[in-house]
This record gives structure tokens, sequence and C-alpha cells, in this order.
């Protein structure tokens, strides 16, 4: 904890509360939940000029933002994350004013008074440099296909290089891999950019997923990108969020599709989502779901052995020959629901071999994995 020299005031900032909220509740995004290192769990803010600047990181996550602020006394102080965003929410004041006093953060707002003790400012990591060359995306272009392939992503560290999304841009194309090695999920988006020659990088797919849900509720319309040495910045706004590239090498996803299907079937794809939301309920202790293909037909269904069992079916067009495989819920609902066309084709082989779940304008592909199912 910091130790300031007795009646020393060395920040004080008056600024909106709402304002401050919302930037708050930004970079705490990038506040770390794991980490023994104390300071991590901390928001840096910093006073200078007439801006209030707000950072954390856990080390492979960074997030800055900033907003306009009346300072009287410049000053840096790293507070408690969860707990400083927890105070201003519930303050009912139209202000707020931050004073670094004594080694402690004193919150006043309409007649009410908190005082946080803080954390050693000189503890928290210098974070990355956010100039360097940069290029412009479109913003939605971006959400959409993150929002479509990082929940394929791994979440087992032990394969770090399966934790993170491949992300490729050249002038006219972005196109986002990941895999846990039981599916895979494939986006091409058509875009306009400047660049002259393709850029990639594996970026954790947690920082994309940050990086979507503040976008999100930004009205920019563009992101300002910059893939360097180490590491991938994103700015949208006032807000940037830094992130470590992942190092290795990355499933050539060419080579993982099968180059023919034996069968086809066109759903719906809002019919298919709810039928396997249903009946997945009935797939517990990791039973799968079968799905039984027959002319013009899909019946759905899963068992657990001491709980129950669901059946469902549904009309598609498929003509081929009979056939019934296995899948794992949770993963053919995430593909299901990845794709945003009203109907969706997925291709098969046999029983024993991946399917392929494609949005009918062919810009996703997400492979999936079969389960064997019981004799």
């Amino acid at each position: 904890m910091s130790v300031v020299s007795a009646g020393t005031v060395s920040m004080n900032v008056t600024c909106d509360r709402e304002s401050l909220l919302r930037h708050l509740q930004v970079a705490g995004r990038g506040v770390s939940t794991r980490s023994s290192i104390q300071v991590l769990a901390g928001i840096q803010i910093a006073a200078r000029g007439d801006e209030l600047h707000l950072a954390a990181t856990d080390m492979e996550l960074s997030v800055r933002t900033r907003l306009a602020a009346d300072v009287s006394t410049e000053g840096v102080v790293v507070a408690p994350g969860k707990l400083l965003v927890d105070i201003v929410r519930h303050l009912g004041g139209e202000t707020v004013q931050l004073t670094l006093k004594d080694g402690r953060l004193i919150i006043e707002s309409d007649g009410s008074n908190y005082e946080l003790n803080t954390f050693d400012a000189d503890d928290f990591p210098q974070l990355p440099a956010t100039g360097g060359s940069l290029f412009s995306l479109d913003r939605d272009a971006f959400l959409e296909t993150i929002q479509s392939v990082s929940r394929a992503a791994s979440t087992d560290e032990s394969r770090p290089v399966l934790t993170g999304v491949k992300v490729q841009v050249t002038a006219e194309r972005l196109t986002m891999v990941a895999t846990d090695s039981y599916r895979l999920s494939v986006r091409e988006t058509a875009i306009s950019t400047d660049l002259t020659e393709t850029v990639e990088a594996i970026v954790p797919a947690r920082a994309l997923d940050e990086l979507a849900r503040i976008a999100d509720a930004s009205p920019a319309a563009s992101i300002a990108v910059g893939i360097e040495a180490g590491q991938a910045l994103f700015g949208i706004d006032e807000t940037w969020v830094t992130a470590r590239r992942i190092e290795g090498q990355f499933p050539n996803h060419l080579q993982l599709i099968p180059q023919s299907f034996e069968h086809e079937a066109t759903i719906d794809r809002a019919d298919l989502l709810e039928v396997v939301g249903r009946t997945r309920l009935m797939a517990q202790r990791n039973s799968p779901l079968k799905l039984q293909f027959t002319s013009g037909m899909l019946t759905v269904s899963a068992s657990t052995q001491d709980v129950g069992a669901a059946e469902e079916s549904l009309p598609i067009r498929y003509d081929g020959e009979d056939l019934t495989i296995g899948f794992n819920a949770d993963y053919l609902r995430d593909g299901v629901s990845s794709i945003s066309d009203d109907t969706l084709t997925l291709q098969l082989i046999s029983p024993l071999r991946p399917g392929l779940l494609k949005a009918a304008d062919g810009q996703l592909m997400y492979l999936i994995m079969p389960v064997r199912l019981p004799e």
C-alpha cells in the first residue's frame, strides 16, 4: 500500500459521476481477477491537464480510457478496481471529487464520503505505447466476426495457442479462425482497408471478447487496429485495448476442413436453435444429442439414464440416405447460434466424420467433431 507524508494532497480532481462510472466500467474490464499481484486488481487513475486517465491490466490484456475532468492537483493513484466501481455506481450526486491524501483515495459526492486504501502507484506495470502504424476497420464487420468465432476458442491454458483467435487482415478481407480441437470456426468478412500487405496475429479470445463488449456500447463507425511485435492494439473513441500476441503455430484450418461431403441438409436456423436448446436439457452428464436424418425430416433426441429423454422433429430439405450422428449439445448450439442467416446447411460424411455448418452466404464455416453414439 502507498505511504504519503502526513497532510499531503497529491491529487485532486472533480468530474461528472455518470461519465466517471462509465469509464471506470470500461477500464475495469482489464482488471485481473486471478493474479496474486495485488496491484493488478486495481485501476490506475492519473489526473493530467483537463483529463482523467484510467487504466487496468492483467499483463495479457490492458484497457485505457480517458474523460474530461476539472483537475486542481495533478497526480496518480491505483485504487481497488471492483470496489471503486461499486462505490461510484451507488453514489447519488451528479459530480464526484477524488482526492489523494495521506495515501488514501477520498471519494466525495452529494454528502457521501468514502476513503479507500490504495496500491503503490510505482508498482503498476508500464503499459505498451499506443502509437505505431495503425489501420482502420469497420466496427460492425469487426464485431460480427469476433462474435461468430470466439466461442470456439479453447479455455485450456495447457495449449495457449488454442486460447487465441487467428486474425488475418488484407486490403479486402478480414478472416478470424478459432478452434479448441473439438470444433473449428472460420469467418471471412468483406472489408475495405488501406493495407498493402497481409497482417496477422493470434490474439487472446478473451481480449477480443472484451473489445467487443466495449465497442458494442460505442457509436463509433470504425476501430483503429495496430499489429506490432508482441502485441495487438485496438482503439475506439477514447479507449485503447492492448492484447499480448500469442506465439506459436496455429492449426491450418484449410487442412482440417474436408474437401467433399456425402450428405447435405438445409435447415431453418431459428427452428433448429429452438429444438437444440430444448432437447439439450436432457443431454446431461456429457450425453450427446442424436440427429437422425431421413428424407425431408430431422429428428433430434437426447437421453440421460436416471434423468429422462427428449425427442423433437422438424422439417428440413434433405434427400440423401438415412443417417444418424451424435454431437456435443453445447458445441452444436454454439455453432447454430453463431450463424445469423435465416437458413443454414449441415454437410456430413458419416457418423464418425466431422460435420460442417455453413451460413447461407458462405462467410461462416463451423466444423464440429461427432460423438460416438452408444450401441
